[in-house]
């Protein structure tokens, strides 16, 4: 009798569920409400490639809100203590030093801002070292996203169709190269750790993004000349197979470099950090370009799973969030820390 009642119940919240998704999907005032979320996310993250001040006002103000909400839900604070918590959270935020005073926008400012710049001033005779590189790639793959997604809807229109391929599909090709460069500088740590030669790892690297470049832009060349849909699916397949050959290298040398450091025998803080840092990195990545692989796939052999289109916006939305916006922002915030001042540590860069 209860499973009599409970069984249309849950046949009304799936029909219901449904018909909200496709409501949302063919509302062309939901499609751009979506898309532009997408873009301010990529925005954000872009500003965080290149910023980091900013970033610990936020992140103090989360904390404290959150320390508050805890402490008032298991009442371990009293009245006066929870007016004194909100009176601070408010000031910070209502307090003008709390946003980018837009006023001081001179030289000065900007180079005690922006995070590149603060890399440079911390070992400018280093050139442009791989955390370097690391960072401005990432501004320049969550910019043109950020871009992309502003005028999604004109680019719907571009023709021939190749060029929305093209358009929508290289940030994700400059994405790829943005964490094999991770996954290069993990494995010259791990073969300089062992006493091996790296000096083919850096060939092999360009190799690599040469190879995964050629081939995608052969395709679409082909697709161009002759547009068929079977080419689009193997462009589409190519691209997942690139998505899973990026997790296994994550995990290969993300792996190796873990239990490296786990077999350590010295205890350290350092140690600690960065064995979190590698771990929490590694598991990061790993998922992020597995999901792109499985999400593609479905994007090239189903219609319905197709993100090429303006009228799936929420599947849009749970794409990019999985494999591109929360990953950056994850690995932005863990690998957040500059190199050690000139004098106190001696920096050895790997480039």
């Amino acid at each position: 009798m209860a499973r009599s009642v409970v069984d249309p119940l849950v046949a009304y919240g799936l029909i219901s569920a449904s018909a909200w998704w496709e409501q949302v999907n063919n509302s062309p005032v939901w499609q751009d409400r979506t898309f532009h979320v997408l873009s301010s996310f990529y925005g954000l993250v872009a500003a965080v490639a290149l910023l980091r001040e900013a970033c610990q006002k936020i992140n103090q103000v989360l904390i404290k809100l959150s320390m508050l909400l805890d402490a008032m839900e298991s009442n371990l604070i009293e009245d006066a203590q929870v007016v004194e918590n909100l009176d601070w959270w408010f000031s910070t935020i209502y307090s003008p030093d709390f946003y980018f005073d837009w006023s001081k926008l001179n030289r000065t400012y900007v180079l005690k801002k922006v995070q590149l710049v603060r890399i440079q001033l911390r070992v400018p005779e280093y050139g442009w070292t791989t955390q370097k590189v690391f960072h401005f790639l990432n501004f320049l793959v969550n910019g043109v996203r950020c871009l992309i997604f502003v005028f999604r809807r004109d680019i719907q229109k571009f023709q021939p169709e190749i060029l929305q391929h093209v358009l929508l599909d290289m940030p994700s090709l400059a994405f790829f190269t943005t964490y094999a460069l991770l996954v290069l500088f993990w494995a010259v740590i791990y073969y300089q750790a062992r006493a091996v030669s790296t000096d083919g790892l850096r060939p092999s690297f360009f190799t690599i993004n040469g190879v995964v470049y050629t081939v995608q832009i052969t395709l679409w060349l082909i697709i161009w000349w002759k547009p068929i849909h079977v080419l689009v699916v193997l462009s589409k397949m190519f691209f997942a197979g690139v998505s899973l050959f990026a997790a296994l290298g994550f995990l290969l040398y993300g792996g190796r470099l873990f239990l490296m450091l786990q077999r350590f025998p010295v205890e350290s803080k350092g140690r600690r950090k960065k064995l979190q840092e590698v771990g929490y990195v590694t598991t990061i990545c790993f998922s992020c370009f597995l999901v792109r692989c499985v999400m593609m796939c479905f994007n090239a052999l189903d219609k319905v799973a197709d993100l090429d289109v303006l009228d799936h916006p929420v599947l849009n939305f749970i794409y990019y969030m999985l494999v591109e916006i929360l990953p950056s922002s994850l690995v932005l915030f863990i690998l957040r820390k500059l190199p050690p001042k000139r004098g106190i540590t001696q920096y050895h860069p790997i480039r």
